[in-house]
């Protein structure tokens, strides 16, 4: 089944590189499959002989669950590590016809989407954004005749748009190269972001049409431009795309229908709007990024010490888990404003619970916040100010009483790193 995102407020072809710089790997890429390697599942954890001390800790999905937070993603996601090429096309409308240059268009999310995506996957992903049409492509109908809305469904409207674009490209594009499909529609087609969010990404979807022998199975289409009027969207607006690519990776929306409540500020599935943000560690650790060694798994009964170092730092121990059941539990990681973090006012030790039960959209994730009821640290635009303090410090304790389990911050060493230790039953 197609997985919707629903945003709430939110002959001879050619391979054209639209001028980035090659994303260095932190690991050998393997070569890409493109779209039509849709038989083996997302890069990410797999479970291996130095892998089953973490078993208790590798949460999984449940059947019938979208985009579930459960370890490993499965089949029909594009790959997470190595080398990922993404197609980008941009469209326009009868009715809509294409503000400035389409090459304009695409500047304005890269080269900064291929480095946000460097930096969060500590370089285990080469994000390759090729754009072999460098013109506007024009759609046969005006736009208002596919019926596009805030969540609309994928049949029969995007079925018949996305069907016009590969016919469009086809004689420039071969589909088969590509992992992933940005769409970059005109932002004058449609409303304004701040008015509705059209923003939507079609994933493991197997049933979409078919282009040179392979499914459009994992496109994200970007509409409109989320400018708050702030003056920063030449700096932020780009981050949209990140998001929407993160379900073409297979991760959940983290809002819910009260906004960014549940996680804040702490994950760009969360809130994509305003000053950069990371994902969660969970997230870097489902899509490969974070390798078995930097998971420290806190399954057993008793006490249990756990030095991590920060999540926008290379290496070291990443994430400590504290599973509770077959399908939830609760992660811990250190969180600093650096790397992509840069709305972080509060660096400490960020605990939340994640339950691969929950429905993208409904609360999968929520964070604990040391300090709730504060009124948060940050009053940047567009960041969720009470969740901006959650983190802990040395000397704060999260308490599940229910569960019987404390998860204090012991100290902050002088390297950064913070040593937690886990108490449970």
């Amino acid at each position: 089944m197609p997985q919707t995102r629903h945003r709430i407020r939110r002959p001879h072809r050619t391979c054209a590189y639209i001028g980035l710089t090659a994303l260095a790997l932190g690991v050998t890429a393997t070569a890409s499959a493109g779209i039509s390697g849709r038989t083996h599942s997302a890069a990410g954890p797999r479970a291996t002989t130095v892998e089953s001390a973490l078993a208790p800790c590798r949460i999984t999905g449940t059947m019938g669950v979208q985009l579930s937070e459960g370890l490993p993603t499965p089949p029909g996601y594009a790959r997470s590590t190595g080398e990922v090429r993404a197609l980008n096309l941009m469209i326009d409308f009868p009715d809509a016809k294409g503000e400035g240059t389409a090459a304009d268009r695409l500047a304005e999310f890269f080269p900064r989407t291929s480095d946000w995506f460097r930096t969060s996957s500590y370089g285990r992903l080469s994000y390759q954004a090729e754009a072999p049409i460098r013109n506007w492509l024009r759609m046969p109908m005006p736009f208002a005749a596919y019926g596009i809305e805030r969540g609309s469904p994928y049949e029969p409207g995007y079925r018949q748009l996305v069907e016009h674009i590969a016919k469009a490209a086809d004689s420039e594009v071969d589909f088969s190269r590509y992992d992933l499909i940005n769409v970059l529609v005109t932002p004058n087609a449609g409303p304004s972001a701040l008015d509705t969010v059209l923003s939507v990404t079609f994933s493991g979807n197997g049933e979409a049409p078919m282009a040179d022998g392979v499914p459009l199975a994992n496109t994200s289409f970007v509409y409109s431009r989320q400018d708050d009027g702030s003056g920063t969207y030449r700096e932020t607006g780009y981050r949209v795309l990140p998001h929407e690519n993160g379900h073409v990776f297979g991760l959940p929306d983290l809002y819910t229908s009260d906004g960014g409540g549940t996680v804040g500020h702490w994950d760009i599935m969360s809130e994509d709007w305003g000053a950069n943000n990371d994902l969660l560690g969970w997230h870097k650790w489902k899509l490969g990024w974070l390798d078995s060694t930097q998971i420290s798994c806190a399954s057993k009964s008793g006490v249990s010490d756990h030095v991590l170092s920060p999540l926008a730092v290379s290496g070291g121990t990443k994430l400590a888990f504290v599973p509770l059941s077959e399908s939830t539990g609760y992660a811990v990681e250190v969180r600093t404003q650096a790397g992509n973090d840069e709305a972080v006012c509060r660096p400490g030790v960020l605990i939340y619970k994640v339950d691969s039960d929950v429905d993208t959209g409904r609360g999968p994730v929520t964070v604990s916040d040391s300090a709730s009821g504060s009124g948060g640290c940050t009053r940047r635009p567009n960041v969720h100010a009470e969740l901006s303090d959650a983190p802990f410090r040395p000397g704060e304790t999260f308490t599940d009483e229910k569960a019987g389990i404390s998860i204090s911050v012991v100290g902050e060493l002088r390297n950064g790193s913070y040593q937690v230790r886990v108490t449970r039953p």
